[in-house]
């Protein structure tokens, strides 16, 4: 647990999520991650909807366990990176969805 909070505070500081995300995106060069990370989210809006229209708050817990479980199989098999979230979990979700929206649009090929 020492050495991973160390490593934390080690990791470089960004003053901006637009200064994070060029970084967040060169974590994330290999296809199959970016569809791990696309379907992952895909299952997120699934699990919220389900939970909403079902009124059964048990299918939340889904959403980060299908999210971050899609993701970080893309980074530990496909990538072999550590996901950003060990090192910067705000910006990095926030990357997770802007990326998603690229990829929606045809900025980013999934």
């Amino acid at each position: 647990m020492r050495g991973f909070l160390f490593a934390a505070m080690m990791s470089r500081m960004y003053a901006s999520f637009r200064e994070f995300y060029p970084v967040y995106l060169g974590e994330h060069t290999d296809r199959r991650c970016r569809r791990m990370h696309f379907i992952g989210s895909w299952l997120v809006i699934a699990s919220v909807v389900i939970a909403i229209a079902t009124r059964n708050p048990w299918w939340l817990i889904g959403a980060p366990v299908c999210g971050y479980g899609c993701a970080w199989i893309g980074h530990f098999v496909f990538e072999k990176n550590k996901p950003a979230t060990f090192r910067h979990p705000l910006y990095s979700f926030t990357g997770d969805w802007v990326m998603f929206v690229q990829a929606l649009r045809g900025k980013i090929t999934i």
